[in-house]
């Protein structure tokens, strides 16, 4: 492969456009937006072009880029993808210009002054980099360094830029939503930081970095977790695994560690829900699949049931909870609690089907609830209220709206021909063959996602039109061209996964044989031939 530096590309070009548009003049507000929406169009040809280069079944890690950055800690500037790394880099670069788009209003969406869409933008663009550089690193200590500090420029669009609103007290729960969200995952990043220099310490006693110190160089570290060379015992290892889960399950979230998602959820503008949740919150499912399981194989096993417990757990209570909300936002925030849990549960299942499954999960999952959520949003700015009852007939008035709603909903539910269903398929089919009780209570949010998404539905879009919804319009053009790249993904990886399945396994399979988990073999039960012997 070419030796031009892609990957630093990829991050590079949205965080010097977010650089960038803050030179603009005040008044430059369009052209700050039209500049970063350029910008990101240009980091999804980065990511469109790495896709075309990148090989499936070819290395492990391609496009690896190598340079010193702290060699007396033996922590390097390195980054590579893999076929999993791959799909969520696209997912990430393909999302964002769509919510630029998205959230292309005035004061009224992202608050008032005269630099606020300059701010906003580059703040989104720095979410972006900084996701971006996750996915690609292959440096732990690097890693973890971008891990936090995409925290900041996500607090800020929470807390001082959410829907605009006279009412004090709204802005008082907006910051207290953007706090919460900002100290659960700085207190899991920093039980996660002790586990870095735990995992360090181990290293540097065993001499695995160049110099014959420590190393923080992922590649190095899995090769030793692989084959004991370690030298720790499984206590040791099953803290530090403890440590990264800690974090990850905050970021993805995990019951009982998601209680920062619905408040940050609403708190946002519909745009900024949707990279949290869409986006940057996969990268804790992410470093389940890479750092937990290839870093800490022993600890993984051990630990798989009682995550696959939590996970269930969470699928359940996510949906229950979706079903009595009343705030149409806080129902599709707590839609992807549940969502999270069947990621983590074909994560955990430690089976091929799970975790590609897994995989295309994070995929799905973050095109179904961008297409709700911001649907959503549209009519929210409409209405001006997120009450569910406030609703009624709107299908009536703005038939678009409502039938773009009802297909992004139909997804939420994993309708089979809907692009969620295949993924969510393969997770039920993978965890069935080792934990076939888990899967028996997972498949039963099915019913309930079919209940809260179908009578949502009802509530809002059908019947005579409610007073005070007879003034709603339908999409407009540019929330139209939102839209419908969207659907049109839905219904694509619905009918036609292979592409992304055919990046996918490989990395799967590669990930589970290095850690020595294989598919459970299925017992078949001789049967009585009519004779009297065996078949």
């Amino acid at each position: 492969m070419s030796d031009f530096p892609w990957l630093t590309t990829l991050w590079a070009v949205p965080a010097i456009g977010a650089v960038l548009v803050l030179l603009f003049p005040a008044g430059w507000r369009n052209a700050a937006r039209i500049f970063a929406l350029v910008v990101s169009l240009a980091t999804l040809g980065v990511g469109m072009w790495l896709a075309w280069m990148f090989q499936p079944g070819g290395d492990h890690f391609q496009f690896v880029e190598s340079h010193e950055w702290i060699p007396a800690f033996g922590a390097g500037y390195t980054l590579g993808l893999d076929g999993i790394a791959m799909v969520l880099v696209l997912l990430t670069a393909g999302l964002v210009p769509l919510l630029l788009l998205a959230g292309w209003q005035d004061d009224r969406e992202v608050g008032t002054g005269p630099r606020v869409a300059h701010y906003y933008v580059a703040l989104t663009l720095v979410v972006e980099a900084m996701v971006l550089l996750s996915f690609t690193a292959l440096d732990i200590l690097m890693f973890y360094v971008f891990f936090e500090v995409m925290l900041i420029p996500m607090y800020f669009l929470i807390g001082g830029f959410g829907p605009k609103t006279a009412d004090a007290a709204m802005r008082a729960q907006r910051s207290r939503a953007a706090v919460k969200f900002l100290l659960y995952n700085l207190f899991g990043g920093l039980i996660m930081l002790a586990a870095v220099i735990g995992l360090y310490v181990l290293t540097a006693r065993e001499q695995l970095g160049a110099n014959g110190g420590g190393t923080f160089d992922f590649r190095i570290v899995m090769e030793a977790a692989n084959s004991g060379q370690l030298g720790a015992g499984p206590v040791v290892l099953n803290a530090l695994f403890l440590g990264f889960m800690f974090a990850f399950a905050v970021k993805a979230p995990l019951w009982p560690l998601h209680t920062w998602l619905p408040d940050a959820a609403v708190a946002a503008t519909p745009a900024s829900a949707v990279l949290m949740m869409a986006i940057v919150d996969k990268v804790g499912t992410f470093g389940m699949l890479r750092y937990c399981l290839l870093l800490f194989p022993d600890a993984t096993a051990t630990y798989a049931p009682f995550i696959c417990v939590l996970a269930v757990i969470g699928i359940i209570y996510g949906a229950l909870l979706a079903i009595g909300q009343t705030d149409v936002m806080r129902l599709i925030a707590y839609t992807s609690i549940s969502h999270f849990g069947f990621i983590i549960l074909g994560i955990f299942a430690l089976t091929t089907q799970g975790s590609t499954g897994a995989t295309l999960y994070m995929v799905n999952h973050g095109i179904s609830t961008a297409a709700l959520f911001l649907i959503a949003g549209f009519l929210v700015s409409r209405r001006g209220t997120r009450l569910i009852a406030e609703y009624g007939g709107v299908q009536k008035v703005a038939p678009i709206l409502a039938g773009t709603f009802f297909i992004s909903g139909l997804a939420t539910l994993s309708l089979p021909g809907l692009a969620p269903f295949i993924s969510e398929f393969l997770v039920l089919m993978g965890t069935f063959t080792r934990y076939p009780v888990a899967a028996i209570f997972a498949a039963s949010a099915l019913v309930l996602a079919a209940l809260y998404i179908l009578w949502m539905y009802q509530r809002m879009m059908t019947g005579p039109v409610k007073p005070g919804n007879e003034r709603l319009y339908d999409l407009l053009p540019r929330e139209m061209v939102v839209v419908v790249p969207l659907l049109a993904a839905l219904l694509f990886l619905g009918v036609y996964p292979k592409p992304v399945l055919d990046t996918i396994d490989p990395a799967v399979t590669r990930t589970l044989t290095t850690i020595g988990q294989h598919d459970p073999v299925p017992a078949v039960t001789p049967e009585a031939s009519p004779t009297g012997g065996n078949k």
